[in-house]
């Protein structure tokens, strides 16, 4: 319980005994009870709304596969490098003629030539 073990609660139970007296005890005792209860009120209600809303397929969730913990990045990486791609990816700079590029509506763009300095329009700006 959060990380906390036995010799540490019974360390903060006297140090709270000592801090608070023996007549403030039983109210803040009182308190954390309320506070519990309603904690787990509200954590009945959120689940009871979340399968309202999501019907009866959140029956179905394996929860457990969703869990981060068990992702390992490693794993993943791993994994990723080692994988055979589908296609042999083509290479960015080719040699081949280029096909003409399909006229699609809309705006005409102007192609510029290899080092071609583009047009500067200095009220633009």
């Amino acid at each position: 319980m959060f990380g906390i073990n036995a010799p540490e609660l019974l360390v903060l139970a006297v140090l709270a005994a000592l801090i608070l007296g023996p007549e403030r005890i039983p109210e803040y005792a009182q308190q954390l009870g309320r506070l519990v209860r309603e904690l787990r009120k509200m954590a009945t209600g959120a689940r009871t709304q979340l399968r309202d809303e999501m019907g009866p397929e959140i029956d179905d969730v394996d929860w457990r596969k969703l869990d981060p913990r068990q992702y390992d990045p490693r794993r993943i990486i791993r994994e990723a490098l080692l994988e055979e791609d589908e296609e042999p990816s083509k290479p960015v700079h080719s040699d081949a003629p280029r096909p003409a590029p399909q006229r699609s509506p809309g705006p005409r763009v102007l192609r510029l030539d290899p080092g071609e300095r583009a047009p500067f329009d200095v009220e633009a700006t």
